[in-house]
């Protein structure tokens, strides 16, 4: 069975941002506007490999104070504690909010660390050619997309703290520097993913285009 056309090899080009299927012809020179919503068409994201890599190393340079500095201030019956975020995970299970530790663990460790290595998986695969599974590429591209999402779980957290501030488990819960940095991290790693061009996946090494 033979491959089904490709869009380029039909003169056709997709809108990034109405969809609208456009034709193709002078697109390269990146000139040619969407008819329908007037966005610039390009048959790939112009400077896709330098953008992304800049946004992703940036974003990890942001982790790594977001790590060593203190990210809150907790105050319960008279004991103060500055806490990074692995021992303000800590300081939750100990103090007996098992589920809140767990929520803070995964939405400031385990899924920027996730974005990393996919992001970083993502370019260094489509940078070489590789037509080493695609499919799975394209799946994991999405699980990017839908995990940028939960980095809005931070969001949620601060909603639970200011909670239990209420409910007296915690008679003080201040945000310190390390928040800062943290927050950077997940907006440059949304940047980084908004960057990348999905359909570099589908091309082979002669088809990329940087």
């Amino acid at each position: 069975m033979s491959a089904l056309p490709r869009a380029g090899e039909l003169g056709l080009i997709g809108c990034p941002v109405c969809g609208q299927v456009c034709d193709a012809a002078g697109a390269d020179g990146g000139a040619l506007a969407c008819p329908r919503c007037g966005s610039t068409l390009h048959r790939r994201k112009p400077a896709v490999y330098a953008r992304c890599w800049a946004l992703l190393i940036a974003a990890f340079l942001m982790y790594i104070p977001a790590n060593v500095l203190p990210i809150m201030r907790t105050a319960s019956l008279g004991d103060i504690d500055d806490n990074t975020i692995l021992s303000g995970v800590v300081e939750l299970w100990v103090k007996g909010s098992p589920g809140l530790a767990v929520i803070v663990f995964c939405a400031s460790i385990m899924v920027p660390m996730l974005k990393f290595l996919a992001l970083g998986t993502l370019l260094i695969t489509c940078r070489r050619g590789s037509r080493w599974a695609r499919r799975q590429r394209a799946q994991l591209y999405r699980l990017v997309e839908l995990i940028g999402y939960w980095s809005m779980l931070d969001v949620f957290v601060v909603a639970l703290l200011t909670a239990l501030v209420r409910f007296g488990l915690f008679s003080l819960v201040e945000p310190l520097p390390g928040v800062v940095f943290f927050g950077l991290t997940v907006v440059l790693t949304m940047f980084a993913s908004m960057c990348f061009d999905p359909r570099l996946i589908w091309d082979g090494k002669e088809d990329s285009d940087d």
